[in-house]
């Protein structure tokens, strides 16, 4: 009977080390990858398994923001060579990912970017982190995608609607932080 008792522990031990060591578990932070190389932290995240979904909460460091009004919309900015506005997801959101699709997470990282010199914003320069699972971290390439259409709600608000199609490559040579990071 202690043996069974030994091996049961045992593999509880097991599975919750392995989910630990997760890239989908505990708290982790999120960086923006400059054209340099350098890494902006911007903020942090917490993953949390419950009822056999995978949660996260972001939390986004706007003191590392400024405060910009464009397009009759107060926007928070990173300033370099471009001006790099997160843009938070206007519509219900689950919060839940998993191995296999970190749509949401995505939806939850969205940015704008343009010149300092241009006047307001221009929707049409939405950034999209494609993210995906890449040896313990979370890793995304910057996609072009047009934010106009999140100017209305999806019809189905469950499923997350900037998907393939709507994506488009950018040189991430020429984009400010065209990598993102999370570990």
């Amino acid at each position: 009977m202690f043996k069974r008792l030994g091996l049961v522990i045992t593999l509880i031990c097991l599975s919750y080390s392995s989910f630990a060591d997760s890239p989908l578990s505990g708290d982790k932070h999120v960086y923006l990858i400059d054209i340099k190389g350098k890494e902006l932290m911007i903020g942090d995240i917490k993953f949390s398994n419950l009822a056999g979904k995978t949660h996260y909460q972001l939390h986004l460091d706007h003191s590392l923001f400024k405060d910009y009004f464009l397009s009759m919309k107060e926007m928070k900015c990173l300033e370099g060579p471009e001006l790099w506005c997160h843009l938070a997801y206007p519509y219900s959101n689950p919060r839940t990912i998993n191995q296999n699709d970190l749509s949401w997470l995505s939806h939850d990282l969205l940015f704008m970017y343009k010149k300092k010199s241009e006047f307001g914003a221009n929707f049409y320069n939405g950034i999209y982190y494609q993210l995906s699972l890449n040896k313990g971290t979370i890793e995304g390439t910057a996609q072009a995608v047009d934010l106009n259409l999140l100017a209305s709600a999806p019809d189905d608000l469950t499923l997350a609607p900037i998907t393939e199609a709507e994506l488009d490559e950018v040189e991430v040579a020429q984009r400010w932080l065209g990598r993102l990071i999370i570990k």
